[in-house]
């Protein structure tokens, strides 16, 4: 391996180097250090990575996975029986609220629209003629009473018999996508046995599921389900990355145990929408159950411990001096350390330094934002990685003579 090392072009550990920065880009410091076998007579390099202490909003959180759900999802019926006439739309095909979805023949409809009225007809003529005829006793009394509630029925017949009429003509009742078609031209549509070309007709004519409008169902653990209520936000990213804003608007108190152990559900309220959203795509779920804005931090890595609970760090003047500081710590989010006292925004910090070939016993080193990085053994290859801004803002300079100009 070291003899291979030897033979790799410098310009390739550039490469790899650059490339390693982009792959950790995002996190807020980057500890760099390639230890390989040098050229012959290479001096050894040192190398730091410094980052100031700026403000920062830290989040608690609790992680699970959902399934996206449309908050539209209609099926669409005829209110009357008929033979279908026409079927004005297609499966996949995007309606809007009031547009026109299919016809059915009027024939039956009319005649029972003209049924129901002279059924109304007959009740109010009843009626009168019980009202013109009472002698005011229980009997007459009642009679009435029953007419009167027979007029009722009658009306209500016809206000029925008026709808079927009038929904001949099938309507959305809301925008969305045409997700299936239960009818074809000729089937009959409300009857128990039906007589049109293809026999009965399904339950459902038309199911309209809308893309304006979602929700997310998740389940959280037992542990979590106490952090979190209703008005937390919510992070939420689809399976393609798509990255989303939502909140928490139902947290269940009956538990699920299906999976062994008991989950709660959480029902979360989606804001806005994005292309390529459909019924069912699984979702990552990061609910916030506390937030903080305008936190001083540094770098994890920066922060070192003692045993007896005291907390430093390297503070970088402006002239590139070096002064241990002790500071207060609070609370440690996602490679974030909180800085209760002791520094000022802004105030440079050395977050890691590395001296390939030089004490350099191959320890893991941690990266702010989790991640982590292990140098091997041997000496910088000369001319790479120049001094230079990192990503997130800090510094990654270099020390230390470097030989050749070939790569």
């Amino acid at each position: 391996m070291a003899s291979f090392l030897k033979r790799v072009r410098r310009r390739t550990w550039i490469i790899v180097g650059a490339a390693l920065a982009l792959v950790l880009g995002g996190t807020a410091v980057y500890v760099f250090g390639f230890a390989i076998p040098g050229a012959q007579g290479a001096q050894a390099q040192s190398f730091e990575v410094t980052q100031p202490a700026s403000l920062q909003t830290l989040e608690k959180s609790v992680t699970a996975n959902g399934t996206l759900t449309p908050l539209v999802n209609e099926t669409v019926d005829f209110a009357g029986a008929g033979t279908v006439l026409t079927v004005d739309v297609a499966e996949g095909q995007t309606v809007t609220a009031g547009q026109q979805l299919a016809t059915i023949d009027t024939l039956t409809l009319n005649a029972e629209l003209l049924d129901a009225k002279a059924t109304l007809a007959s009740a109010q003529a009843r009626l009168s003629s019980s009202k013109s005829s009472s002698s005011g006793t229980a009997a007459d009394k009642a009679q009435i009473a029953a007419d009167a509630a027979a007029v009722e029925v009658a009306q209500a017949g016809v206000a029925s018999a008026q709808a079927a009429l009038d929904g001949a003509t099938l309507l959305a009742p809301v925008a969305g996508t045409i997700t299936s078609i239960g009818i074809e031209v000729g089937d009959t549509v409300g009857a128990s046995n039906g007589n049109g070309a293809n026999g009965d007709a399904p339950a459902s004519a038309f199911t309209i599921v809308g893309t304006d409008a979602w929700r997310v169902d998740a389940t959280v653990s037992e542990s979590d389900v106490a952090l979190i209520s209703a008005g937390d936000a919510v992070h939420l990213t689809t399976d393609d990355g798509t990255a989303l804003e939502g909140t928490v608007t139902e947290v269940g108190m009956l538990p699920s145990t299906d999976s062994g152990a008991a989950e709660y559900p959480v029902t979360i309220a989606v804001d806005g929408t994005a292309e390529g959203l459909f019924d069912g795509v699984a979702v990552d779920v990061e609910i916030v159950y506390e937030s903080r804005e305008g936190v001083l931090t540094v770098p994890s890595a920066a922060v070192t411990t003692a045993d007896d609970g005291t907390s430093t760090v390297t503070l970088i003047g402006s002239d590139g001096s070096r002064t241990t500081t002790a500071v207060e710590v609070g609370e440690t989010v996602n490679g974030l350390t909180e800085i209760l006292s002791g520094l000022a925004e802004g105030d440079e910090v050395l977050v890691a330094a590395f001296t390939p070939g030089e004490g350099n016993d191959g320890q893991i080193r941690q990266l702010p934002g989790g991640g982590t990085f292990s140098p091997p053994d041997g000496a910088m290859p000369d001319g790479v990685m120049p001094g230079g801004v990192m990503p997130g803002g800090g510094t990654f300079t270099q020390s230390g003579p470097t030989q050749g100009s070939n790569g």
